[in-house]
């Protein structure tokens, strides 16, 4: 069937062309010019007739009109000769041939000649399937360890703060059913970014309290579990969203990291329903909030929704204008100076997890990534203590290519 409809349009589409080749042509062109000139014959004879004209002036500009009608004639007549038939048959089988057998070329490598039809819903099965199917939190984390990619990498707990976690360590292996003590470790790991170990405190702390865990708990669990691989929703992080959920359906956290995995499984569209609501709901000030104005733009486009007109803020009218008017090396150069404005600020005044995620970004798109590695690092160190606004940087240094 596809290969008679696309043979079909082809011969539509080749048609018209033909046929403008093929059809009869006149003897002589129709030219504007010829009739100007009759027109104006015949002002001459009107004026002759009014006496605005006398007979000799008439004669010369009759004369000069004629001269310049039969010139237009001849030259239309050329113009408008019908090319021999032969040739033009030629030339119209020719140029058929070529639509058709170029168009099928093209698809031929461009195309997927006998790939399947892919109904949407047997696409989001088979997603649901593949996500469903993904690597378990353990899998992820020794895959990171392997590559050296996991996030506590090269980050250096102080040693004074090392012997103190040391020491409630040993403190809780004779205490196992210490929820404070559990607490206070849970909290204590993930402010210094050891996310792999505050999961597993926060893991003892939901099996303390059993039945009377909180949404909250749940979220700090499935919070910790996923900074630990890098913004990766596993099974088990899953897990504890959806617990979280069920105490709580509002709950903000669990309601992002949802969104998070729904993007990840493909469905940029529940993904963006979920995240829509959560910025109509605020409050802006909320790390959520700010990591999902960092990405609704790509999942809007992901999902075929709108962007929000407000994350589409740019440069000004004068900007863009002044912009236009420089050439490439010039723009380039005001690209750098912005940059470097923004990297000057950040440096003394400091700044929101939003400005470090731009920064990070430009210098991969300058192609400045060991710069943009730096700041990567330096960000870990002030923002280990937030883990939304250390997703909103992780995912930046991804964006630039300064980690998988």
């Amino acid at each position: 069937m596809f290969w008679l409809v696309a043979t079909g349009l082809g011969f539509v589409v080749t048609a018209p062309l033909l046929w403008a080749l093929l059809r009869p042509h006149a003897g002589k062109a129709d030219n504007a010019a010829v009739q100007v000139f009759k027109d104006q014959l015949a002002e001459v004879e009107s004026d002759l007739a009014r006496g605005v004209l006398t007979p000799d002036e008439a004669g010369a500009l009759r004369t000069e009109v004629s001269r310049r009608l039969l010139a237009a004639a001849d030259a239309g007549a050329q113009v408008g000769a019908p090319a021999p038939a032969g040739a033009t048959g030629a030339l119209a089988v020719g140029l058929g041939i070529v639509i058709l057998a170029g168009g099928g070329a093209l698809y031929m490598s461009t195309g997927a000649p006998g790939l399947p039809d892919q109904p949407l819903a047997k696409r989001i099965a088979e997603n649901a399937q593949r996500y469903a199917a993904r690597p378990s939190q353990a899998e992820v984390e020794a895959l990171l360890d392997e590559r050296g990619e996991a996030p506590e990498a090269g980050f250096e707990i102080p040693a004074d703060q090392l012997a103190l976690l040391d020491r409630l360590r040993a403190v809780l292996a004779e205490r196992p059913d210490d929820l404070r003590g559990h607490r206070l470790l849970a909290s204590n790991l993930a402010s210094l970014g050891q996310w792999r170990d505050a999961a597993v405190a926060q893991a003892d702390v939901v099996r303390i309290v059993s039945e009377d865990a909180t949404a909250t708990d749940y979220e700090d669990l499935a919070e910790y579990r996923i900074l630990a691989v890098n913004g990766y929703v596993s099974p088990e992080a899953e897990a504890a969203l959806i617990a979280a959920l069920n105490l709580n359906t509002q709950a903000p956290r669990a309601r992002y990291y949802s969104g998070l995995g729904a993007l990840q499984a493909g469905r940029a569209d529940l993904t963006y329903d979920l995240w829509m609501r959560l910025l109509a709901e605020g409050p802006a000030t909320a790390p959520w909030v700010g990591a999902i104005r960092g990405q609704i733009a790509e999942v809007a486009l992901a999902a075929g929704r709108p962007v929000p007109q407000d994350i589409l803020a740019g440069p000004s009218a004068e900007q863009v204008e002044a912009a236009g008017e420089m050439s490439p090396a010039e723009r380039e150069d005001m690209i750098r100076g912005m940059v470097n404005g923004l990297s000057d600020r950040l440096a003394t005044e400091g700044g929101p997890a939003q400005d470090w995620a731009r920064l990070i970004r430009a210098l991969g798109v300058l192609g400045e990534r060991s710069q943009a590695s730096e700041i990567w690092g330096e960000a870990q160190g002030l923002f280990a203590a937030s883990p939304t606004d250390l997703s909103i940087i992780r995912q930046a240094a991804q964006d630039a290519e300064v980690i998988q």
